[in-house]
Parts: structure tokens; C-alpha cells; sequence
């Protein structure tokens, strides 16, 4: 694994390794501390968007692990503006052993790679959110103690992070039902990767557009916010076609009873989901925050180590 952009151009056995190391790390790390396995290491991390999790998450991952990070923000920069993104990656890898990037354009994030001298990895962009899929593996290894013979149910928009939890579900055989407004649906190439992804570990990639549908039996209900960054124009708007698609205490009866629920967060509290359900007994969302600071740094052990 050279790079960590996406959950497709990853093999199913290293995304394997990659939770089985988290795993260890966490528990390490719990025991006393984690091995400075990335010691004279620094992590260059370019910031488009802002950040709670991502930044505070990397940059703690490098420390455990005995390593530095450097936050060069988006008025630093200027990705693609003030100076080409071949001519940062370029400049950057000169000086840094690793890059995490939190951008808009995907494609950002893939010429960093094509032109960087050190592993890039994709903190963020408009089309995928791995890090934080990897982080609800983990969080849903932990809590059920299997990967197999369960089902996420996601409710809500089909973006970035909808599409990583689509493809974490197809590596890792967790059927996926995911329950968008009509025109709201994942992008088509992302949803043939994880169909194809699908096939070769018997899951199950379920579209459709009743919330109650993709709910029924699951094990896990997944949602994110209605309005991500870059979309705020199109707050209102958006508010009337998902109206019906709020994680609720009724909707997620629907669900077994041992159901757990989950979001990426930042939560718009009172829309996508409710402060019942949230701060309720199934909900999972502080231990899948907390998990983007281990899985990460296995990522980060694989790659810069």
C-alpha cells in the first residue's frame, strides 16, 4: 500500500491488516503508551477545509507513535491557486516523510499522490471519506466482536461518507441498505465500485429511497449531516427533501433492538438526528470519534514506518 486515497484501491486483506492493527494500537497505547514506531517522522497536513477531528486525530496519532505533524492551512497554501498541486507535492515531500490532505477536489488529492515523494493520504475529499470508514469498522469490530453476518443501514445524503461506508461494508462483509431523497443518490462509479467490491465477500449493496426499508433488521444506523461543507447554499432546500429521513427514536425501533447508531459528526442536532438518539444508550458516535486517532495511526504505521 503506497498510498491511502480510497477504500477501492485498497485489496480487502489490507484493510484487514489495517483494523487488526488498530486493534493492537489501541490496546498499546491503553497499556501505556505505543512504541515510537515513527520517531524523527513528521506528517505534513494540508487543511482546505476546517477540522476538529481530522486535525487533532493525526496530529495525536503521530505524537503516540513517537512522530511530529506539521498544519499548513488553506490561506498558507492555496492548493491549486497561489501554487500548482504537482508544485506543492513536489515541494512538500521534500521535507516531510508523509501527507494527510483535507480538500474539496478528489482530484487534489490524486495529484498530490502522482507527483509526491512520500505516501499521501486522503483526510478528506468531496468524494470519500476513508479514514472515518476505517474508523467505523473498527468501532463496529469492537462492539459486536465480528465483521460478519450484520447489516448497516446509512440514511441520509450519498456522499463522502456514505460512499467510504459503502465500500468499508463491501471489503469487510456487512451488508449495506442505504436510504436517500430521490437525486440525493451516491455517485454511479462510486456505487459500481462497491457492488464490484461486493461480489467477491458475499454483501449485499442495497439503493433505495424509504428510510424505514433500509432500516428494518439492521444492526447498525448510520447518518451524517444533510448539508456538508462547500453546500450551505443549498441548506434550505436540502432541509425540505430530507425531512423525512431523520434518525429518530421511531425510525430506529425499525432496527434490531441491539442496534447500535452512528455519525461522523459534526452533528446538526434536531435535523439529521435527534439529542435522543444521539446521546442515547446505542449510540456509538463518541467511540467512533475517539476511534479516528487508532485507526489512523495504523494507517500512518503502515505507510510511514
Amino acid at each position: 500500500m503506497r498510498h491511502f486515497l480510497d477504500l477501492a484501491s485498497c485489496s480487502t486483506d489490507e484493510l484487514h491488516d489495517l483494523i487488526d492493527l488498530a486493534l493492537c494500537l489501541k490496546a498499546e497505547w491503553r497499556d501505556g503508551g505505543n512504541e515510537p514506531v515513527l520517531c524523527g517522522k513528521t506528517l505534513g497536513m494540508i487543511f482546505q477545509k476546517p477540522s476538529l477531528r481530522t486535525r487533532v486525530s493525526f496530529e495525536m496519532g503521530m505524537k503516540h507513535l513517537g512522530g511530529d505533524a506539521i498544519m499548513l492551512g488553506a490561506q498558507e497554501i492555496g492548493l491549486g491557486v497561489r501554487e500548482s498541486v504537482p508544485d506543492v507535492a513536489r515541494v512538500l515531500s521534500s521535507y516531510v516523510q508523509g501527507m494527510m490532505a483535507r480538500v474539496f477536489d478528489h482530484q487534489d488529492v490524486l495529484e498530490l499522490a502522482e507527483y509526491s515523494r512520500v505516501p499521501v493520504i486522503n483526510g478528506l475529499s468531496d468524494d470519500y471519506h476513508p479514514c472515518q470508514a476505517l474508523a467505523d469498522i473498527l468501532t463496529i469490530r469492537e462492539r459486536f466482536g465480528r465483521l460478519g453476518d450484520l447489516k448497516l443501514a446509512f440514511v441520509g445524503d450519498g456522499n463522502n461518507v456514505a460512499a467510504s461506508v459503502a465500500l468499508a461494508c463491501a471489503h469487510f462483509g456487512i451488508d449495506f441498505s442505504i436510504a436517500t431523497p430521490e437525486g440525493y443518490e451516491m455517485k454511479a462509479p462510486i456505487r459500481e465500485q462497491a457492488i464490484e467490491i461486493a461480489k467477491g465477500n458475499g454483501t449485499v449493496i442495497e439503493m433505495q429511497t424509504h428510510p424505514q426499508l433500509a432500516v428494518a433488521e439492521a444492526d447498525v444506523v448510520y447518518t451524517d449531516t444533510w448539508v456538508s461543507m462547500g453546500q450551505e447554499a443549498e441548506a434550505r432546500e436540502r432541509a425540505g427533501e430530507f425531512g423525512a429521513f431523520q434518525v429518530n427514536a421511531d425510525l430506529l425501533r425499525q432496527a434490531k433492538p441491539t442496534a447500535i447508531v452512528m455519525h461522523c459528526l459534526p452533528a446538526h442536532r434536531g435535523d439529521e438526528i435527534t439529542d435522543e438518539v444521539i446521546d442515547g444508550a446505542q449510540s456509538q458516535v463518541f467511540a467512533q470519534a475517539e476511534n479516528r486517532m487508532h485507526a489512523q495511526k495504523a494507517i500512518l504505521a503502515r505507510l510511514l514506518a
